[in-house]
C-alpha cells in the first residue's frame, strides 16, 4: 500500500474523537448500575441475583438481540442519523431509570436501554472501516475503544464525587440529559461514503445488500474462517470474568473494607489511565505486531493474557492494602483496553466489506449475550449461593472462579492468530 492510501485526512481525526466521546457516553451509562451498586442495592433493597439481572441479563438480551439487526440495518441505511436516534433512546431511557423505586420500575428502562445502545459501535465501526485504511484499522479501533475505560471510569468518578453530593438519581437525569444533547450534535453530521460502494459504482456489486444477503454472507464467512471463530470464542472467554467484575464495587467494600464513595474515586482514576494506556498499547501495539510478526492481531492478545494471569489471580487473594491489590486493578484495566482494538479490527479483516458492521453487531451479540450474560447473571446467583450456604468471602471465591475461566481464551487467540493470514487470504479468494 503506498503512502497515498495510507493518509488520513485530519477531518477523520476529528470524526474519530467525536465517535470516541459517544462511546464514552456509551459506556457511562451502561455501567452507571454498577458503579452506583452500593448506592441503588441497599436503597432499592435489591438481591445479587437481582443486581446480576439488571445489569445482566435483562439489559443483555434486549442488546444482543438487537444488535444483529441493528448492524445490519446499519450496513443499509444512513449511518450518522442512525446513531443519533440510538444515542436519543437510550439517553431518555437513563433519564427514566433515575425515577426507579423497586426492581422491576428500575429493569423497564435498563430492558430498552440496550435497544438504543446495540445501534453505537457496529454502525460507528463501519463508519471508520470507510475513513482509515487497514493499516489504521487497529489504531482507529483501540482509539475509538477509549469509550470503554474512560467511560467505565468516568462512571466511578461520578459514583465517588457526585453521588454522595447530589445522589444517584440526580446523576442519571444528568446524564440522560448530556445525552440528548449530543444527539442533536450527530444530526449535523453528514454519511460518509461506502468504500466497496464507490469501488464498484458503475458494477452490480454497488447494488446495497438485503438483510438475507448479509445474513448468509456472514454464516459463509463463520464457516470457513476458523480464525475469526476462534477470534470470537477468545473474546466470548474473556468476556467471563469482566462480567463477574460488575460485582467489583460490592467486593471491595463487603470483602476488602473500602468505603463505597472513596473506592469509586481510587478505582475510576486507576481505571482510567489503565484502560487508556491499555487501548493505546492494543491498537498501535498489535498493528506493529501484526506488521513485524506477519501473525494476527489475536496472537498479540495470547501474549497479553498469558503475561498478566498471574496478576489477575493474585489480585482476587491478597488484602486491598497490599500493593499487589492495587497493581491488580491497574493490570486489570490496563489488559481490557488491551482488548477492544485487536479484535474488533480483526473480526472486520475477516470478512468482505459489506458486512463489516453486521458481523460487529454478531461480534457484540454473543460477547454480550454469551460472555457477559453468564457472568453478571451466573455470578450474581453464585454469590448468593454461597452466601446461603455461609462460606466466607463468596464474592472474592466467585470472582477468583471466572478469572480463572477466563483464562481459557489464550489457546483461542494463539491458533486464531496462527491461522490468520492464510484465512485471510483464502476468504476473500472464495468470496471473490
Amino acid at each position: 500500500m503506498d503512502l497515498e492510501e495510507n493518509r488520513v485526512e485530519s477531518r477523520h481525526y476529528a470524526f474519530l474523537m467525536f465517535l470516541t466521546l459517544l462511546n464514552v457516553m456509551n459506556f457511562v451509562d451502561r455501567q452507571l448500575l454498577g458503579s452506583f451498586a452500593n448506592f441503588i442495592v441497599p436503597d432499592l433493597g435489591l438481591t445479587n441475583t437481582e443486581f446480576g439481572l439488571l445489569t445482566g441479563l435483562f439489559f443483555i438480551v434486549f442488546y444482543s438481540a438487537m444488535g444483529l439487526f441493528m448492524g445490519a440495518l446499519a450496513d443499509m441505511v444512513n449511518r450518522t442519523r442512525l446513531i443519533a436516534a440510538g444515542l436519543a433512546l437510550w439517553s431518555a431511557l437513563t433519564a427514566l431509570s433515575g425515577a426507579a423505586r423497586g426492581f422491576w420500575t428500575l429493569a423497564a428502562p435498563r430492558m430498552l436501554i440496550g435497544v438504543g445502545e446495540s445501534i453505537m459501535t457496529p454502525t460507528a465501526m463501519s463508519l471508520l472501516s470507510d475513513r482509515f485504511p487497514a493499516s489504521k484499522l487497529g489504531f482507529a479501533s483501540g482509539f475509538y475503544y477509549m469509550g470503554v475505560p474512560i467511560g467505565v471510569g468516568a462512571s466511578l468518578l461520578i459514583a465517588g464525587y457526585l453521588g454522595p453530593a447530589i445522589g444517584w438519581r440526580n446523576c442519571f437525569y444528568l446524564l440522560g440529559g448530556i445525552g440528548l444533547a449530543l444527539a442533536g450534535a450527530m444530526l449535523f453530521i453528514k454519511e460518509t461514503p461506502r468504500r466497496h460502494l464507490a469501488a464498484a459504482a458503475e458494477t452490480a456489486a454497488a447494488q446495497r445488500p438485503t438483510f438475507r444477503q448479509i445474513l448468509k454472507t456472514l454464516g459463509f464467512a463463520l464457516r470457513n474462517c476458523p480464525a475469526l471463530t476462534l477470534t470470537i470464542a477468545g473474546g466470548i472467554t474473556t468476556h467471563f470474568i469482566l462480567g463477574a467484575a460488575t460485582f467489583d464495587q460490592l467486593w471491595y467494600v463487603q470483602e476488602r473494607g473500602f468505603e463505597r464513595a472513596q473506592i469509586a474515586q481510587w478505582t475510576g482514576w486507576v481505571g482510567l489511565v489503565g484502560g487508556v494506556l491499555g487501548n493505546l498499547f492494543g491498537g498501535l501495539g498489535s498493528d506493529r505486531f501484526l506488521a513485524r510478526t506477519g501473525l494476527g492481531r489475536p496472537m498479540f492478545l495470547f501474549w497479553i493474557t498469558i503475561v498478566f494471569a498471574p496478576f489477575g489471580i493474585a489480585y482476587r487473594l491478597v488484602d486491598g492494602d497490599s500493593i499487589w491489590f492495587w497493581i491488580g486493578v491497574f493490570v486489570g484495566f490496563f489488559q481490557l483496553g488491551c482488548f477492544y482494538g485487536p479484535t474488533f479490527s480483526t473480526v472486520q479483516e475477516l470478512v468482505p466489506p459489506n458486512i463489516r458492521a453486521t458481523v460487529v453487531a454478531f461480534y457484540i451479540l454473543v460477547l454480550n449475550f454469551i460472555g457477559l450474560g453468564v457472568g453478571i447473571t451466573l455470578g450474581g446467583v453464585v454469590i448468593d449461593l454461597l452466601m446461603g450456604l455461609g462460606v466466607a468471602a463468596p464474592y472474592t471465591w466467585t470472582l477468583l472462579a471466572f478469572t480463572v475461566i477466563s483464562l481459557g481464551a489464550a489457546p483461542l487467540y494463539y491458533w486464531a492468530g496462527r491461522r490468520y493470514q492464510s484465512d485471510r487470504k483464502r476468504l476473500l479468494e472464495m468470496a471473490a
